[in-house]
């Protein structure tokens, strides 16, 4: 995305805040299913796209067509949200659907926030990105570009049905939908979203055993002191570390395993 449609992104996600700020629990989630809806229009629809980002058209009649288009179906919030996509100066009309699947997940995030779930949100889109990395073959049959899309969010949804809030099951529902993208890494970047959102930054911690809560919250404070900032700890267990751990944060890693203490040794001693 271009300098011109990252700024137009910071711009929209403020006012979605604000818009969202004034509305409840469930309006803004509906909101986010609302902006996600749209999303599949302008994905399917070059001309609509087109129109939608063309800053050589008027804004009134770039706001005549979103109320033509979902006026008469989508609520308030989403029909104003989108009003200011359109408003906004964007470099390519891929750049407005790309900004759209932003604005719907931040909406459904918010949605959460408020229903006070946005952190089990967070640690359920972890989780799921865990899953799909560990089982092949269901991320191959999500990610097979010959299947049908409705057969592979039904697929999902079976994994998900009884396990997951809405909220996580719509975002990792319309992650899938997006081919272009790696799903494993689509949904740990939703996580790390909502770990922003919470005005946390994501430490991945890899332990040969499993950490306890009492951990966790040691290690997050510990990092927190370090950092500047509160952390969420993502952990996962790999027994192949043999002891210790590995942490991840940014473009930072510290590697406290015992295989890695062994082979820097090995290294010293070639």
């Amino acid at each position: 995305m271009k300098a011109a449609s990252r700024e137009a992104l910071a711009q929209v996600s403020q006012r979605l805040d604000e818009i969202l700020g004034a509305a409840d629990a469930d309006a803004s989630a509906k909101t986010g299913l609302d902006l996600f809806e749209a999303v599949n229009v302008v994905a399917g629809e070059r001309e609509v796209r087109v129109a939608m980002a063309d800053a050589a058209a008027p804004v009134e009649a770039r706001k005549a067509l979103v109320n033509d288009l979902f006026g008469a179906k989508f609520t308030a919030p989403a029909k104003e949200i989108l009003e200011a996509v359109v408003s906004a100066h964007w470099s390519a009309p891929r750049d407005l659907k790309a900004g759209l699947v932003e604005l719907g997940r931040r909406a459904l995030l918010r949605g959460a926030e408020k229903q006070g779930q946005l952190g089990q949100v967070e640690d359920e889109l972890f989780r799921l990105s865990r899953l799909l990395d560990r089982e092949a073959e269901l991320t191959q049959l999500l990610t097979d570009r010959n299947a049908e899309s409705a057969n592979k969010r039904r697929l999902l949804a079976n994994v998900l049905a009884g396990k997951v809030t809405m909220a996580t099951e719509a975002l990792a529902l319309q992650a899938i939908d997006r081919p272009e993208h790696n799903p494993i890494d689509d949904m740990a970047s939703l996580a790390e979203l909502a770990a922003s959102l919470q005005g946390r930054k994501v430490a991945h911690v890899v332990t040969a055993g499993e950490l306890s809560e009492g951990q966790q919250a040691a290690l997050a404070e510990k990092l927190g002191n370090i950092y500047g900032r509160a952390m969420s700890i993502h952990s996962e267990v790999d027994t192949s570390l043999l002891g210790g751990m590995t942490i991840r944060v940014g473009d930072e890693v510290i590697d406290g395993s015992t295989a890695g203490k062994i082979a820097r040794l090995r290294a010293q001693m070639a």
